[in-house]
């Protein structure tokens, strides 16, 4: 999203985590072959696509959970 185009109330844990995150969006677009405007701004983008990236975002995420938990390996800490 555009910078000042914010609205989300959600408050991060980790502040720098912000930038992760957002790297994480663009690559789970460019997977599902969904192309994000140059500015970032994402409000012409079809809901439907939002949502699967979302989806995307979050398997990505539980599977990495999964592995550290089944591994017992941490990850570093921000």
């Amino acid at each position: 999203m555009a910078k000042g185009q914010e609205r989300s109330s959600n408050q991060l844990l980790v502040p720098q985590a912000n930038q992760a995150l957002d790297q994480l969006k663009f690559e789970m677009a460019t997977q599902l072959g969904i192309q994000i405007p140059q500015d970032g701004y994402m409000g012409f983008i079809a809901s439907r696509d939002n949502g699967a990236i979302g989806g995307h975002i979050t398997r990505h995420l539980v599977q990495i959970a999964e592995q550290q938990l089944a591994g017992g390996t941490t990850f570093p800490q921000a």
